[in-house]
């Protein structure tokens, strides 16, 4: 168990911004256990982080796996959340299977797993909870319906998790990006677009701020983070 109190769990931490997110709050003093569905990437995790492999848009791994951690390391202090799709579409030709798709990656995680981590931060009278959503969620985009209308519900729960949660003393937060520098998206976008992409290291800098006490007065906070 760990004995500092300052458990973090990592979602989504098998991709760029969830290891670069685990290993700066590794390096700031916390206990960082990653989840991810995808074996192969928490491997490229570093050593002294925990790596626990389910799929949390499924509600019951989300709450099974957030009670293993619980149990085997210690109650969640900090939830950060970077699981996230992407699906281009305009509104007029969505399918219901990319809607759904949409909302079970970029919402339902989120969701699943601030319903597991909560009650540990309400026993305890603490906690911090930050989720990535996306610009497109908050500023509407042609040709990405459904991507979009699952980040502005990403971005609402956020604000619903705060009305909710901050009186116990938990506090709820959201970073929006706009385009990653990832290995993925520099194979998917042409090279004047990923100029202006942002580095998941700096996204990771962000979270850690937000999650340490000298963002103690920060909550409800939709932070953008778009680049040049």
């Amino acid at each position: 168990m760990s004995d500092d109190g300052r458990v973090a769990i990592v979602a989504g931490a098998g991709g760029e911004l969830g290891r670069a997110t685990a290993t700066t709050l590794a390096g700031r003093g916390f206990t960082v256990v990653g989840i991810d569905r995808s074996e192969a990437g928490l491997k490229e995790l570093p050593g002294g982080i925990g790596r626990e492999v389910a799929d949390a848009t499924d509600p019951g791994s989300a709450r099974s796996v957030v009670d293993v951690i619980a149990g085997k390391i210690g109650p969640p202090a900090v939830l950060v959340n970077t699981i996230g799709g992407f699906a281009v579409g305009d509104a007029l030709s969505i399918t219901p299977e990319t809607l759904r798709l949409m909302l079970d990656v970029n919402l339902g995680p989120a969701l699943w797993l601030s319903q597991a981590a909560a009650p540990y931060m309400q026993q305890r009278g603490s906690g911090v909870i930050v989720h990535v959503a996306g610009r497109p969620g908050i500023e509407a985009s042609a040709g990405l319906a459904a991507y979009s209308v699952s980040k502005a519900a990403l971005v609402h729960l956020t604000r619903v998790l705060d009305v909710e949660l901050r009186p116990q003393g938990i506090r709820v937060n959201a970073v929006v990006p706009q385009l990653l520098d990832t290995a993925r998206n520099r194979a998917a976008f042409p090279p004047e677009v990923i100029a202006h992409a942002v580095a998941p290291q700096a996204i990771a800098d962000i979270i850690a701020f937000l999650v340490s006490d000298g963002a103690a007065p920060v909550s409800a906070a939709i932070v953008p983070a778009y680049g040049n």
